[in-house]
């Protein structure tokens, strides 16, 4: 008997053993499924992040300032021998910009002081930046592939050589060359096609362009609208969607800090960085004026020069936003209206109060008004007589010599 209970007893052990090892056995081939689970939800997780990052990384090209369906459309206008367009055009062409004998003049280190002073290699760097987008447009409008292989050698040349910018005006200076290359490289690119070191002017945008205008400027508010200009234009053509909506950001608090409206209350925002913090330090940064109205920039009673860089810039980045499909014209509409109704006012004649600037401005706002209006009148439906008048009266407007070019020609009564 005593055997026997062993023997029971052995038995049973044996058998809780065998199951005891086969649930061990069963529970890790679970763990091992569910792990496989894990690793696959992991998988597709990242394939949605992947996914969305191509996504978002679908810009459209061309897509700087000006679209392939406006390009089309300023063509059919030149064409046609309609006008203002067909003005605008003849004045491009006639201009030194348009020169197929130019000879670009790159420099390793463009050297930029304050006023000018130094000027090494400023001057030729944004009139060759210039130059290269008139001859994208020329060769658009006109199918001569000589102005295309231009605009492929004065971008060649700088790509080949720059390698930095130098000096107090550095950060302007990247800012306004930097807003115009990419118009010329987004219709070479994506038009022209043929550009075999198209690479190595996307590493040049990349390297010595970008880093310095995305990091922004505490200084007057055309600075950094300039910067965040180029940032955004350099961030399309390299389908750089982190750099793009990084720019962006910065641009719409710099863009509700430099014109003032009613809604903001009884003062302007303060600029998204610097020191600027309190009132008295904020009428200091507004040029001293205390009294704030509808439409008045943080740098009109400087000069308008300035003012119409900075409300130039606005309009060149807002039309690039929407040509890539996320269009902010509708969300700083009420901002432009009133900045170009208040401006365009006085250049028109209007006598200036004793509350705007102590009574006396500088004008000059330049030809920086076509895309503006354009948008907010002939898209949005606005009523805009000032800037109608001002627009209309100075067509063909050409350029300024620095980072404003052509726009009689590009966006007048462009409905695309």
């Amino acid at each position: 008997m005593h055997k026997r209970a062993l023997l029971a007893v052995f038995t049973a052990l044996v058998t809780a053993a065998a199951a005891f090892g086969f649930r061990l056995t069963a529970d890790a081939a679970e763990t091992r499924a569910l792990t496989a689970d894990a690793a696959e939800t992991r998988a597709d997780a990242a394939g949605t992040r992947a996914d969305a990052a191509e996504t978002r990384a679908a810009f459209t090209h061309p897509g700087v300032l000006v679209s392939r369906a406006q390009l089309d459309f300023v063509k059919s206008k030149v064409t046609a021998g309609a006008q203002p367009w067909t003005a605008a055009y003849n004045q491009m062409l006639a201009s030194r910009y348009a020169s197929l004998s130019r000879t670009p003049a790159p420099r390793a280190t463009v050297e930029c002081g304050s006023y000018s002073n130094p000027n090494n290699g400023c001057t030729d760097e944004r009139e060759d930046a210039i130059a290269a987008y008139t001859d994208a447009l020329i060769w658009y409008i006109s199918g001569n592939t000589a102005y295309a292989q231009k605009s492929i050698a004065l971008m060649d040349a700088w790509s080949a050589t720059i390698k930095a910018h130098t000096n107090s005006n550095a950060p302007l200076q990247t800012g306004w060359a930097g807003s115009v290359w990419p118009r010329a490289a987004e219709i070479i690119k994506h038009a022209y096609g043929s550009w075999p070191n198209q690479a190595r002017f996307a590493t040049m945008l990349r390297t010595v362009y970008l880093p310095v205008v995305i990091g922004g400027s505490s200084s007057n508010g055309n600075w950094e609208l300039s910067m965040m200009e180029a940032a955004v234009g350099i961030a399309v053509h390299l389908d750089d969607q982190a750099s793009y909506d990084r720019a962006i950001a910065r641009f719409q608090a710099r863009t509700a800090a430099y014109i003032y409206i009613a809604a903001d209350g009884s003062q302007p925002k303060y600029p998204p960085v610097g020191s600027v913090d309190t009132r008295a330090e904020l009428i200091s940064y507004w040029q001293g004026q205390s009294t704030f109205v509808d439409g008045l920039a943080q740098e009109t009673c400087r000069d308008f020069v300035h003012t119409g860089y900075g409300i130039s810039a606005i309009s060149h980045v807002a039309e690039t936003t929407r040509i890539q499909g996320a269009d902010l014209w509708p969300s700083v509409s009420e901002r432009m209206r009133h900045a170009l109704g208040f401006h365009t006012k006085f250049e028109n004649g209007t006598a200036v109060p004793a509350t705007i600037c102590g009574g006396s401005v500088t004008k000059g706002l330049g030809p920086v008004t076509e895309v503006a209006y354009n948008a907010l009148a002939n898209r949005l439906g606005i009523a805009m007589t000032n800037s109608r008048t001002y627009t209309e009266s100075r067509r063909p407007q050409g350029t300024n010599n620095l980072f404003v070019a052509w726009e009689t020609l590009t966006h007048a009564n462009n409905p695309a």
